[in-house]
C-alpha cells in the first residue's frame, strides 16, 4: 500500500473518464465529488477527457455544474476536439461530411472544419444519437468513391443509468461492414490525444495518470504510450473481465472514492 501512494502521490495530472468514472447517465457517482476534492487539497491538477463525442465541452461543463462539479471549460476535452486538431492538421482545407450531432457540428465549425453534403475528401463518424439511415448511406457512398474514413472513437457501447446503448464503434461497424474500409480511428486510446492532452497542460508521461472503467479505451491509453493507467470498476469493467484481458492496469480500484482514500 505504501509504494501504491507514493506512486500515485508523485502524479501532477489525473486524466479522468466521464461516464462509468465520474457519473452514470445523469447521476453522479458516490464519492466522485470528494475525490475532485482531495485532488485540489492536494495541489493536483485534474482534467476531464470523454470519448462521447455527442456533446461538446460546454454542454458536459452545464452537466457537470448540475451535479455540483464546478469546472470550466477548458478542463474538459472530448474525441470530437482531438479529431478537429486532427483534421486540421492531416487535411487542411478539406470538405467533411460529418455523422454528428448537431452539437458537433457546431464544435466543428467553430473550429474552422469545412463541413459539407456533396463530394468530401473526408467522412467523420462519431456517436451520433440522432442517426438515421441517410446519413449511414451517404457516409458509406463517399467512402466508396474514395473519401478518407475518420472515427472519432472506437468505443462500442456507451453506459448509461439503464444499461448500454451502441456507440460510435458500432455504427463504425455497420459503415465497415457494407464498404469494407476500416476507420482511423481517434480518441482513447490513441497517441493523438495523450499529444493534445500534454500540449495543453504541458505534462510530461511520469506525471500523468488515466483514470477510467474502459480496459480497451482508459487502460490501454496508458498501456499503449507508458503512462500510468487507473481502472475503477464503477462502470463497465468488472474483475473478471481483467483476467481475461490482454491490456492490464496498474491500478484498480471500487471507485474514486476509494482511489481518493489513497491520496
Amino acid at each position: 500500500m505504501t509504494d501504491k501512494r507514493e506512486i500515485l502521490r508523485q502524479k501532477k495530472l489525473f486524466v479522468l473518464d466521464m461516464d462509468g468514472t465520474v457519473y452514470l447517465g445523469s447521476k453522479l457517482i458516490e464519492g466522485s465529488l470528494d475525490f475532485l476534492e482531495r485532488l485540489r487539497t492536494n495541489g493536483i491538477e485534474f482534467m476531464f477527457f470523454t470519448n462521447n463525442s455527442s456533446r461538446t465541452a460546454p454542454f458536459y461543463k452545464k452537466k457537470l455544474e448540475s451535479m455540483g462539479c464546478l469546472v470550466d471549460d477548458g478542463s474538459i476535452i472530448t474525441s470530437g476536439d482531438v479529431t478537429i486538431r486532427f483534421v486540421k492538421e492531416n487535411y487542411e482545407g478539406a470538405g467533411v461530411y460529418l455523422v454528428g450531432t448537431d452539437l458537433l457540428k457546431e464544435s466543428f465549425a467553430h473550429g474552422g472544419i469545412k463541413l459539407t453534403d456533396t463530394d468530401p475528401d473526408v467522412v467523420v463518424v462519431s456517436f451520433d444519437t440522432s442517426l438515421t439511415y441517410e446519413k449511414i448511406e451517404r457516409a458509406c457512398t463517399f467512402i466508396r468513391e474514395g473519401a478518407h474514413f475518420i472515427a472519432t472513437h472506437p468505443d462500442l457501447n456507451c453506459p448509461t443509468e439503464d444499461g448500454f446503448i451502441p456507440d460510435c464503434g458500432a455504427m463504425c461497424a455497420m459503415v465497415t461492414a457494407s464498404t469494407g474500409v476500416e476507420p482511423r480511428y481517434l480518441g482513447k486510446p490513441f497517441k493523438e490525444t495523450v499529444d493534445m492532452i500534454k500540449l495543453i497542460t504541458g505534462r510530461g508521461n511520469d506525471e500523468i495518470a488515466f483514470v477510467g472503467d474502459r480496459l480497451y479505451t482508459d487502460i490501454a491509453i496508458g498501456v499503449n504510450n507508458g503512462i500510468t493507467s487507473i481502472l475503477v470498476l464503477t462502470g463497465e469493467t468488472s474483475l473478471a473481465d481483467v483476467e481475461r484481458s490482454q491490456i492490464k492496469p496498474d491500478f484498480i480500484f471500487d471507485s474514486l472514492f476509494a482511489l481518493g482514500q489513497i491520496l
